[in-house]
């Protein structure tokens, strides 16, 4: 990993997701991290520039990051990010998230979920209530399809490079009964064989609300982040159907990367 942006537009929720990023690149010199901000008008440009340098004089007192600033004008906010991540071959991107879960957020429209269709690099959703905590145990959510054609292995291999937490392979299916199928088998060793060096441990849930069962996991097991992989149909999209989001939800709190098969 050597390139990461996180958009910034002041207000408080992208403050905080700042703030998350440079804690989490803290240490890891080797990763460049834009603060990026577009404007609409060209007015606008030398006072954007100078906020951003402002805020980056902040944060680089409390982290030790390398860290730049980016400001472009653009008529649309995703069409510029884009285009910044593109330009700088960014690796991540990490956007912070208002109002419902940051898994609500990635499937209803939001510019995460924009940025994240346009398939130019994961996306990083902060929560706007999260806290920064060290990442050591991380949860890969599966639907056990496919999983050689579907599963992002190697950025996802980049991410546990570089943080080097322990990884949790998560699957919930109602169907499940005592034993798992011989397709499903086939697909854990297909996973297993995928991640053969970063000892992967495997958790197989049968319950019927999807959304219950990854809290559940969550809190067990300390989860301090969720590997979503976007796709049509998928797993992960289960944990929004019906009204299950709940006020006090675990995952309302911690942060969500989004990959793309």
């Amino acid at each position: 990993m050597n390139t990461v942006i996180v958009p910034v537009d002041f207000s408080e929720t992208s403050l905080n997701a700042a703030r998350y990023a440079a804690q989490l690149l803290t240490g890891h010199y080797g990763v460049n991290m834009i603060l990026y901000h577009s404007y609409s008008k060209s007015s606008e440009g030398e006072k954007a520039t100078a906020d951003l340098e402002t805020f980056k004089e902040t944060l680089l007192k409390d982290h030790i990051v390398k860290m730049e600033v980016l400001a472009h004008e653009e008529s649309d906010f995703v069409d510029g990010l884009e285009k910044a991540a593109r330009h700088r071959r960014a690796d991540l991107v990490i956007m912070g998230i208002t109002g419902k879960s940051a898994l609500a957020q990635v499937f209803f429209g939001s510019n995460t979920l924009k940025m994240a269709e346009r398939k130019v690099c994961p996306v990083l959703i902060v929560p706007q209530d999260a806290v920064f905590k060290p990442l050591k145990n991380v949860m890969l959510t599966s639907d056990f399809k496919n999983t050689v054609e579907t599963t992002p292995s190697a950025p996802i291999k980049d991410f546990l490079d570089v943080f080097n937490p322990q990884l949790h392979v998560v699957n919930v299916d109602k169907d499940h009964y005592i034993s798992l199928t011989e397709d499903y088998e086939k697909e854990k060793q297909e996973l297993k064989q995928m991640f053969a060096g970063y000892k992967p441990e495997f958790y197989f849930m049968r319950l019927y609300d999807v959304d219950e069962a990854i809290n559940l996991f969550a809190e067990s097991r300390d989860i301090d982040l969720i590997i979503a992989i976007q796709k049509n149909h998928s797993f992960i999209g289960k944990l929004l159907s019906g009204s299950r989001t709940k006020t006090l939800s675990y995952h309302s709190k911690m942060p969500i990367l989004v990959m793309h098969e």
